[in-house]
């Protein structure tokens, strides 16, 4: 898939991201600065293949690049041929069984432990170590099922269902929404085998839902979502933190669904039924289970504001957004950050937008440069702004991919 940009957007936006003048990227490549101001003013419209080479060889980017060919920000050079070979496996399908070695077997703690940390490096955005790791899990996980019995194979059912949600998740940040959807249809299945058949299902479905969301079947993903909130919904004094943040956690997938799909005024109720549950939880929560508290399920109605296309609500939500108590995970934190950024461009208050955006990148630096809002909103800060912007600027820009890895020359 690609996405095409003008010559002269691109040119300017190459530009600033550099840090370059003009002037300073016409003698680069040797090439008159009236060149450039034409390109970029839009009134030369073709030029010289052989301009085009020094004037992407001077930015350090392919020809292809600066025309505006480029692969879209998800098909960035990640390996993920044994995630897929590990989430596919199947002992029915001839050529397709995983466990061709003879390894022993892992105790059900260890394998616990495993999953955990596989877990710990999702939530912090480290997406190399989980691509190491997650395969194992999984193998390790489906050895255990296939070779034991009673309690210890339905505790391994539950470690290789939160095996495949990893899967889902790591697949869906990176673009791959077939293979995340796969992932979470497996969880789901793992899941009511599992010691813990309701919880473990009701989680499943959450991932499941979102990987709807982002196939673009809102109203399917809405459904699942519901339908699983309402089979584990809390009773007024129950105060189960995994029950309540699932629960919670489906009703954001809902409210999610519900906006893409252009119901605002559903998706803000089904936040305000969220917003009760977490002020019950009292404090943040950050498990395998669910992320949810009072800050979570505010920072949720602040994004759901940016999505609805109302950046000054969702700046007026940020202001009454309560302080951290318990754990919130970094992602979480920078995503918030994105979404206020995107609401600030929006409203044209690009000091405190380019602000946040350094926040989301000192907060979780590796997760930022696989989410495309913070990417669009700095192409559209560097597109509208008049001149170059110093080193600064240009470091955020290298780090969320204006100049993705698949523009640079190789």
């Amino acid at each position: 898939m690609t996405t095409t940009a003008p010559l002269a957007e691109n040119l300017a936006r190459f530009r600033k991201a550099r840090d370059m003048s003009q002037e300073q990227l016409a003698e680069a490549a040797s090439v008159g600065v009236d060149t450039v101001a034409r390109i970029e003013q839009g009134t030369r419209k073709t030029s010289r293949p052989a301009t085009l080479r020094k004037l992407a060889a001077a930015l350090g980017v392919s020809v292809d690049a600066l025309l505006g060919n480029r692969t879209a920000p998800h098909a960035r050079d990640v390996d993920l041929t044994s995630l897929r070979r590990s989430i596919n496996a199947d002992s029915h399908i001839p050529g397709l069984d995983d466990f061709a070695d003879t390894r022993e077997l892992l105790p059900l703690p260890e394998l616990t432990a495993s999953a955990h940390a596989a877990w710990r490096a999702y939530v912090d955005g480290l997406h190399a170590q989980l691509l190491h790791a997650l395969p194992a899990v999984l193998t390790d996980a489906r050895r255990v099922v296939r070779d034991t019995a009673d309690e210890e194979r339905a505790g391994a059912h539950r470690v290789l269902s939160t095996a495949y949600r990893l899967g889902a998740g790591i697949a869906g940040r990176l673009g791959y929404d077939d293979l995340a959807y796969a992932a979470a249809a497996r969880a789901v299945t793992a899941a009511r085998e599992s010691d813990a058949p309701d919880i473990e299902t009701a989680i499943s479905l959450r991932y499941l839902a979102w990987t709807l969301v982002r196939q673009g079947r809102a109203d399917d993903a809405e459904q699942v979502a519901t339908t699983a909130a309402a089979r584990i919904e809390p009773r007024m004094l129950d105060r189960d933190p995994a029950r309540t943040g699932v629960f919670g956690n489906l009703l954001f997938n809902a409210a999610t669904a519900a906006l893409t799909a252009g119901s605002s005024r559903r998706a803000e109720d089904l936040l305000m039924t969220a917003n009760a549950a977490a002020l019950r939880a009292r404090e943040n929560t950050a498990t395998e289970a669910a992320i949810f508290g009072p800050r979570v399920a505010a920072l949720h109605r602040v994004d759901c504001a940016v999505r609805s296309g109302d950046p000054e609500e969702a700046l007026h939500l940020a202001d009454a957004v309560p302080g951290t108590t318990g754990d919130v995970p970094a992602f979480w934190e920078a995503g918030h950050r994105l979404f206020l950024a995107a609401a600030a461009t929006e409203l044209h208050l690009d000091r405190e937008a380019v602000g946040w955006l350094a926040e989301a990148r000192h907060l979780a630096p590796d997760w930022v440069r696989y989410q495309p809002l913070g990417a669009g909103t700095l192409r559209r800060l560097l597109d509208r702004a008049p001149r170059r912007r110093g080193p600064a600027y240009a470091a955020l820009a290298a780090h969320y991919g204006v100049i993705t890895p698949d523009s640079a020359v190789s």
